[in-house]
């Protein structure tokens, strides 16, 4: 089958297009023949090898796919051939076919298609648990989401206002990418890039500062992030996307009890009981129109690269595809 690999550490280009075995299944998985392929930061942060854990080479990125049942390691499956589902793997997922195991699997609605169904499983899953589990948004609670236009920011910035949120400050780097997240339901929103945000962000929040931060940038972000909170704020931190990676001062929290809280979605799917809720209630939500999914893009398996290189140039708004 062909795949998307990398046998060293860089930039795009070390990314190319192999022929690899077909993966050989275990009693408790599926193979799925892929037909959507979500690509994210943490795809590119494997291939520098910045990655939170480490990265074996050689090397097949991706971790959400979405495709169809192709066969069954277990002839007592809950799924059969031709089954339509979606999934969060470790990695492999740049690929024709993967093997996942049945448990992770969930059904896709009738209604919703490959593409749409695979943005949900990593940034799906990742904006609903920064919101819900870890920063415990309260209805009526003001949020601060940003990189509002991609991936992540644009499913937080909805669910927030679905969960109630009382303001919803988004910020992002162009007009273009500040009005799609006004379109989605923010309140106020701030381009990040000018100097003064900081200021902004308070004076949209009346002066009183957000319960809740979303940050993912690190570095300067992540320090005028913690100056933009009121007492008892939660800023949950899921990415370095700057590569500056922030020394924090526990002792500037304490005046103002302020936690911080890291994120990492693979630790989310060790609990059954959390993912597999959450993913099904994100399908739901797509389904009857509740949530809307932002395509920033279709690409061809073996344009992979040239995704990597627009998205961390930040040329794109909403989730980037690959189709074998």
């Amino acid at each position: 089958m062909r795949a998307i690999q990398f046998k060293q550490f860089g930039g795009p280009d070390v990314l190319e297009p192999v022929d690899v075995d077909e993966p050989i299944l275990e009693s408790d998985q599926v193979l799925i023949k892929v037909k959507a392929i979500g690509v994210n930061y943490a795809d590119t942060a494997r291939r520098e090898g910045a990655y939170v854990v480490p990265t074996p080479l050689p090397f097949i990125p991706g971790a959400e796919v979405a495709g169809v049942v192709e066969d069954v390691g277990n002839p007592d499956s809950r799924f059969k051939k031709g089954d339509r589902v979606v999934t969060l793997i470790g990695s492999g997922g740049y690929a024709e076919y993967v093997a996942a195991k049945e448990q992770t699997l969930i059904p896709i609605p009738d209604n919703v298609d490959d593409q749409m169904a695979v943005a949900l499983p990593l940034q799906g899953l990742t904006a609903y648990h920064i919101l819900l589990t870890m920063g415990r948004m309260e209805k009526g609670e003001t949020v601060l989401v940003h990189a509002a236009a991609g991936g992540v920011g644009s499913l937080a910035v909805q669910l927030a206002k679905h969960y109630g949120a009382g303001n919803v400050i988004a910020t992002a780097s162009s007009d273009a990418k500040l009005a799609l997240a006004k379109e989605l339901g923010a309140d106020h929103v701030v381009n990040y890039t000018e100097p003064n945000w900081r200021e902004a962000v308070l004076e949209a929040s009346d002066g009183r500062g957000v319960d809740v931060a979303l940050e993912m940038a690190g570095g300067e972000v992540f320090h005028e992030t913690i100056k933009c909170m009121r007492p008892f704020g939660r800023v949950v931190t899921y990415g370095v996307a700057s590569g500056e990676m922030p020394q924090l001062n526990a002792a500037g929290l304490m005046n103002r009890n302020l936690s911080v809280i890291g994120f990492f979605l693979p630790q989310i799917m060790k609990k059954p009981v959390l993912f597999e809720k959450s993913l099904q209630e994100l399908l739901l939500l797509v389904k009857y129109g509740d949530l809307k999914l932002t395509v920033g893009g279709v690409f061809g398996l073996e344009e992979a690269a040239h995704v990597h290189e627009i998205m961390q140039a930040r040329k794109t708004k909403g989730k980037l595809v690959l189709t074998p």
